[in-house]
């Protein structure tokens, strides 16, 4: 068996051949299978559609997220930007939830944790009844019943 010699605090450490192996493996970065052009092309059009439909239907993306769960506001705002890509700033976020709750889509409850005051969203009946109409229009249109 050969032994591999690793120096610690000016200490020589003796390690068996295969655990030095085996740990080198796990630090090494494993390598993804190359992607074809065609996967590069489909993701980067995938993820260009989410950032349009994102940015010009953020009500309707907002209140899927909060269907999903109740939220609050700083808590959308980095959903939003991780899962869709896209930047959304306060000067959006805030005032878009606001017109949400008056327009009857969702409502705010105040809840206390650790100290802090958070506006908790949650989609109303009629927040899912907007909802169920847009997944109506989307499934006529995917299916070309609106030609």
């Amino acid at each position: 068996m050969l032994i591999a010699s690793i120096k610690k605090h000016n200490a020589a450490i003796l390690i068996p051949h295969f655990l030095h192996k085996t740990n080198k493996l796990k630090h090494e970065k494993v390598q993804d299978k190359p992607k074809t052009k065609g996967e590069i092309v489909a993701e980067t059009y995938r993820r260009e559609i989410v950032q349009r439909i994102t940015k010009n239907l953020l009500d309707i993306q907002i209140l899927r997220l909060i269907q999903a769960q109740p939220l609050w506001g700083y808590r959308i705002k980095k959903k939003v930007e991780a899962d869709f890509h896209v930047k959304l700033r306060h000067g959006a976020l805030y005032p878009m939830l606001n017109f949400l709750e008056r327009k009857g889509f969702l409502i705010s409850q105040k809840q206390y944790q650790g100290g802090r005051a958070r506006k908790v969203y949650t989609i109303t009946k009629s927040g899912e009844e907007y909802l169920q109409s847009y997944y109506t229009i989307l499934k006529e249109q995917t299916e070309g019943k609106d030609l």
